[in-house]
Formats: C-alpha cells, structure tokens, sequence
C-alpha cells in the first residue's frame, strides 16, 4: 500500500489517497479527504500536478492497516480521454463530478452536448435537480480531477435519478 500527497496547480489544499494505478496522463487514487475516512476514487491529471509525494503520517497507514481495507480500482476501469471519463462515469454510476482550476468549485452533472474538444453539462444540484439556468462551455482540457464513488457523489446521484424518475 502507497499513501502519497498530491499538490494540484492553483490549488491550496492537497490531495490525499492510495495510490492505485497510473498512466502517463492519469493517476487513480483512493481518496482520504480527512484524517482516516477513506472515501470513493479521484482520477488527478498528471499535468496539473505541481507536487508528488510519500505520506509519512506512520498513524495513518497503520489506521488503514488496521482497518484491513482492499483497494483496488473499480470493477471495468480502464484510463481514457477526460470527456470519456466523463461518459464513463455517467453510464456507470449515473453522473460524473469533476474540478478544474477552481479548487472549491465541483461540477456534477451529465452530459447534455458535446463539441470536438467541449462539451456543455445539466449541472445537478446538491439536491438532485437540474439546474435549468446553467449555461456553461466547459473544454475538456481545463479538467484537472475526476471523482466517482464517494459518500457523497452516490448520495447526488441517487437524489438525480429519483428526480428523473419522478418527470417520467
């Protein structure tokens, strides 16, 4: 088991997981957003790290020891494009959740049209619902993390298919 810190460019706070997998393009991770709660998967995109490195926190590996937890990457994952990441995402847990430049902001949301190196989302709110005014061209190049399967992801994207539901 490999815990590292990742710094992300423009970014304050670091990203913290098991590490799991990577590409020339791509890191998976296991996230650990706090202390010891580990937490769903983060693709972080090589380009955009400004920092890489060992955790040393002895505690922590010895908490995640203790805990005798398997970390393994998603059953199907393979590395692709960002906007196929995207897609992905979408088909298998039913909506994608990325970042860019903006540390604090997190975009949930499916795919509503796409260009060749764009695309545009149905932003989901934190209470499942589309927000209808969201009108924003996203470039698949300003992607900088990719998250799925954390607590919180599965708690939207079961309150968005409950809603889609309801419209049928």
């Amino acid at each position: 088991m490999k815990v590292e810190d990742y710094l992300i460019k423009d970014w304050e706070e670091r990203e913290t997981g098991v590490f799991l997998k990577e590409n020339e393009d791509w890191i998976l991770i296991k996230s650990i957003p706090v202390d010891f709660q580990v937490d769903g998967y983060k693709l972080l995109r090589k380009k955009y790290l400004k920092e890489r490195r060992e955790n040393t926190n002895k505690s922590l590996k010895k908490v995640l020891e203790l805990k005798r937890l398997k970390f393994e990457e998603p059953v199907g994952f393979k590395f692709m494009s960002p906007f196929e990441f995207l897609k992905w995402s979408e088909k298998e847990y039913g909506c994608f959740e990325f970042q860019d430049d903006i540390e604090d902001e997190l975009f949930y949301g499916v795919i509503q049209k796409s260009k060749e190196k764009s695309f545009f989302i149905d932003f989901i709110k934190s209470d499942g619902t589309v927000d209808l005014d969201f009108d924003f061209e996203f470039s698949e190049e300003d992607i900088r993390v990719i998250s799925f399967g954390s607590d919180y992801f599965e708690s939207i994207s079961l309150l968005y298919k409950s809603n889609k539901l309801k419209s049928v």
